[in-house]
């Protein structure tokens, strides 16, 4: 995708990003916002203040397609950007920058990843840039839009198949009667009413032993979960624990029972959905090695075995059972998605070509279906208050050469590698008598770590920054707060509060 952008910056485009470090994104950047971490909604209310200011939004869009202007415009009154500078450390004539530049834009693009959507205020951090959308008129056109950028493979695939607890196949609501009793009538089964747990509510529900059975797919929360070593022993006192994945993780090696499954991407059948909802066709290409079976197997075995008779259907008659479900997949048979090399969502029937982009119905007249809102939301600071005793903010992230929580990367070397280390600035390292390579204690709210430090100029004062990719090196998530959005269910992993101590005998190196 960064390539994508880069041509398009050769071509004349502005690039502009907003992140806590300067990142080697940032590098490439016309201009490069270094915001604090969590004050994300303080700088997309500034920006949306000075267009609405400035006269600078699409008056005409708005009346035709939106609701809610009047609320949000007050809602973002008392955010001028000298106001957002003092919150956010952005300099005022920056916000202003970005403000004009955005609007004035004849096509313009918000792509985000988890800097916006790892925090307690998660879904109103997106609120925030949707509105900046719905006052530009940046949406429902080609080349302009929201891209939230999905961070693993087919995740959006996995949203688009109702791995979500409160939506069926197509992101259909579970709670409508209609919808609900229609895919009932298709599945031959009963579906309550009752949206399920999120993770971080599962969490919560085996802590209270309400939940004492889990079934793992393709995760590994041991290493991956805010606040992990509460999480790790909420896994221990399971009374029974399922892990099925492609290698023995720290979550398998906790189980009870390990099913060895087939790698989805290169030897098994399916279908996968990237990023501009394109669904396209997975064949394998080699054979899953020893007694490793692929996903379907697995779980159509495991029904039988409980009595549900599922047989064992192919990958071809599973997606044309969710065609069935699915009105926004029902267009795209094999034969489609084979014959056209993909096809995007919407596609609700076969003669249909798939849609190039979405909300392009905000521009029809006339006008049809419900008009865009617009969601007023305010600023709040990150859970994890800094104060004298946890002066540093750590925010967490990735690096390009490994991948989550390290199971499928780190046994392979990269010249890109580093070693784990705790990023700091050049600044604090100086106020803490800190060198390269010395190893030093961190220490939150939660718990301690050990780690070494690596001096970066990436890097502000007051902004430390660790991976998850090394938990045998450096258990980052030891530290990180639990909170999650209400929302979303998601934890703020990017806004922790350490301070960080000089070990009493240290060695560089």
């Amino acid at each position: 995708m960064f390539h994508h952008m880069l041509a398009a910056q050769r071509r004349g485009a502005k690039l502009i990003v907003v992140d806590p470090r300067f990142s080697p994104t940032a590098v490439f950047a016309d201009l490069w916002l270094g915001l604090d971490v969590g004050s994300d909604i303080a700088l997309a209310n500034a920006v949306g203040h000075e267009i609405i200011r400035q006269k600078l939004y699409n008056e005409e869009f708005i009346n035709h397609a939106t609701e809610g202007f009047e609320a949000y415009s007050e809602s973002v009154a008392s955010y001028t950007p000298q106001a957002a500078e003092n919150i956010t450390g952005v300099p005022a004539e920056g916000i202003v920058e970005l403000a004009h530049d955005y609007a004035t834009s004849h096509k313009a693009q918000l792509c985000w990843t988890l800097g916006i959507t790892e925090h307690h205020t998660a879904v109103e951090n997106v609120f925030s840039l949707i509105n900046l959308a719905l006052l530009c008129g940046h949406v429902g056109r080609y080349g302009s839009g929201l891209c939230p950028l999905r961070g693993q493979n087919n995740v959006q695939g996995g949203g688009d198949m109702g791995a979500l607890p409160n939506r069926l196949p197509g992101f259909q609501d579970l709670q409508d009667e209609q919808i609900r009793q229609r895919v009932e009538g298709i599945w031959g089964a009963h579906i309550p009413p009752k949206p399920g747990w999120h993770l971080s509510e599962m969490f919560e529900a085996m802590e209270r032993r309400e939940l004492r059975c889990l079934y793992v797919i393709g995760e590994n929360p041991a290493n991956s979960e805010a606040n992990v070593s509460h999480a790790r022993k909420l896994l221990e006192g399971l009374d029974h624990l399922v892990v099925q994945d492609i290698h023995l993780t720290r979550t398998a090696a906790m189980a009870d029972v390990v099913l060895p499954a087939a790698a989805s991407f290169a030897e098994t059948a399916g279908t996968v959905t990237n990023s501009e909802r394109r669904v396209q066709l997975m064949r394998p290409a080699l054979l899953p090695p020893g007694e490793a079976l692929d996903d379907i197997t697995i779980v159509c075995r495991l029904a039988d075995a409980l009595g549900a008779n599922w047989g064992l259907p192919d990958a071809e008659a599973i997606w044309d059972e969710l065609r069935q479900v699915s009105g926004m997949h029902r267009g795209m048979s094999y034969q489609r998605l084979e014959e056209l090399g993909g096809i995007r969502w919407p596609c609700p029937s076969e003669d249909h070509p798939g849609s190039q982009f979405l909300h392009g119905r905000l521009w029809e007249r006339p006008f049809t279906g419900p008009k865009a809102p617009f969601n007023a939301v305010k600023w709040r600071p990150p859970v994890d208050e800094l104060n004298e005793e946890f002066p540093i903010r750590l925010t967490t992230g990735r690096r390009l050469d490994s991948y989550n929580t390290g199971v499928q990367s780190s046994n392979y070397s990269s010249p890109f590698r580093l070693d784990e280390a705790l990023e700091i600035s050049s600044f604090d390292a100086e106020q803490l008598n800190l060198s390269d390579g010395e190893c030093v204690r961190v220490t939150s709210r939660r718990g301690s770590i050990t780690a070494p430090v690596r001096v970066a100029g990436s890097l502000r004062a007051g902004l430390a920054f660790l991976t998850l990719h090394f938990a045998d090196q450096v258990d980052t998530n030891v530290l990180v707060p639990d909170d999650w959005d209400p929302l979303s269910g998601t934890s703020e992993f990017k806004a922790t509060a350490i301070r960080i101590d000089k070990l009493p005998s240290n060695s560089v190196g």
